[in-house]
Formats: structure tokens, sequence, C-alpha cells
């Protein structure tokens, strides 16, 4: 039986949601593509940057609340809906599987990590959706291995995608420029070709490289790529949106299994 892909995507500016570019487009056709080759997924474990918690917590709720989780920006943006349905099945799936490491809590909700990039993906919102929060108390390795213990839900028809950013830094936006700054881009590039190798290791010691902590201040957008990167052991990606916008964010993203 075939597994489900994963994929980490770079979510950025909120307002990817109401923009139509390449970098949309490209969302829309991977969203086609997974449809095409392994039918719709039963639902979506989505592990988003913006449910930044202090533990493993996972959502139960029928109908998940939208959560707009962002500021000061157009009115239409705050408009945009995403009315998803959750999964009580993939919930017990995940608490079957991390058993006493994972909570239930039903406070947060889908936030913009999420729908903004699933609007594209999947329009028709018919995809059940359940978050899981980035656990700030885990180190790069054992979000590594929660991400490898998340992989069967593969073979049993569950998509699970990361949402983030490859680089991360808002204090050093560059608001004129669109495209990368020279740090955002030889960051980006160093965790392309590790990822693209497979050498994980280079990727979960991401802070020995000389620009980590301008490309990851702090570690909310980057941790997504490691619970990838684990529930896709030795497996090649399908690169895509690579890209760094606004100087200091990068749009890089990567499917396995598609």
């Amino acid at each position: 039986m075939e597994k489900m892909p994963v994929i980490f995507v770079g979510h950025g500016d909120p307002m990817i949601a109401l923009k139509i570019n390449e970098m949309t487009e490209t969302l829309k056709r991977v969203g086609k593509d997974i449809i095409k080759k392994y039918g719709e997924p039963k639902a979506i474990l989505s592990i988003s940057a913006h449910w930044y918690t202090k533990e493993n917590f996972v959502q139960s709720a029928e109908i998940p609340n939208q959560i707009y989780d962002m500021f000061g920006f157009p009115e239409e943006l705050y408009e945009v809906k995403y009315p998803v349905k959750g999964s009580k099945e993939l919930t017990t799936e995940i608490k079957n599987i991390l058993g006493s490491e994972v909570k239930i809590n039903d406070d947060w909700g889908i936030d913009h990590g999420t729908w903004t990039i699933l609007v594209h993906m999947f329009p028709e919102a018919k995809i059940p959706v359940v978050q899981l929060s980035v656990n700030a108390n885990l180190n790069e390795e054992e979000a590594y291995k929660l991400g490898e213990k998340l992989a069967e839900l593969r073979e049993k028809n569950y998509l699970i995608i990361g949402s983030g950013n490859i680089v991360h830094n808002l204090r050093k936006l560059e608001w004129d420029n669109p495209k990368g700054s020279k740090e955002a881009d030889v960051f980006d590039k160093y965790i392309l070709e590790s990822i693209s190798k497979r050498e994980d290791e280079k990727v979960i010691k991401y802070k020995e490289h000389e620009y980590s902590s301008y490309a990851v201040p702090t570690p909310d957008h980057f941790k997504p790529i490691l619970y990838i990167l684990g529930a896709s052991q030795g497996e090649k990606p399908y690169i895509f949106n690579e890209m760094r916008e606004l100087g200091s964010l990068s749009m890089t993203s990567y499917a396995f299994g598609l």
C-alpha cells in the first residue's frame, strides 16, 4: 500500500491566502497531485508554527475554530473562511501513537499557519483537519523522533503537513526587497542541500551554521521541518516554491512521497 505524502510548506505572509501568483498556483497543483495520485486524504494532521506550546497538544473539536492570529492586515483577510471539520478518528490515532506524551487541548483552533495554505491546496475545505502543537520543550532531536512516531499515520491515509519557514526573522524584514538577503539565501540553500542529500543530522544541528541566529532567531517556524523529516526518513524531496522574499523570509517547501 502506498503511503500518503508528508509535506513542509513555507507559509510566510498571511496575505498569501488572498494572493494568486506562481507560489499559490504551485500550492494548488500540489494539492491536486496528491488527490490524483492517492485520492482524498482521510484527514490532515497540521503541525503549525503558530501553535507553539510547552507540551504536545492535539485537538479533538468536532468543528475547530478558525483562528485569525495576526494583526494589522486588511479586513478582507479576516473575511477568509475555511470551515473544516475535525477528525476524532485522527485524534484517537495520535493519542494511541503518543500515549501519555500528548494531551487534548481545544483552546486553540485552525490558525493562519494552516488555513492560509490549505485554502489553496484544498479549497473546498472538505478534508477534516487536526492540529498538533509544536512543542517548545522538545530539542531538535526529540522533535525529529516525534515525527518518526507519526510516520505510521501515512499508511492509514492521513496527510501530514508541517507549516513554518526555514528562514523567518521578522526583525530583519526588508520591505523593499522582493528577494532574499545574503544570509537568508545562504542558510536556505544549506538546508535545501542537506535535505536533498537526506543529511538530516545537518538539519537537526542547524545551529552550527554561521547564519543560524539570523535565519532562526526563534525555533517556532523551523521546528516543523524536523517533524516532517522524521516522518519521511530516507525519502527524497520534491522541492517547490524555492524562493526568499522581504529579505528574511524563506518560502522553500518540501514534499516527500509525492
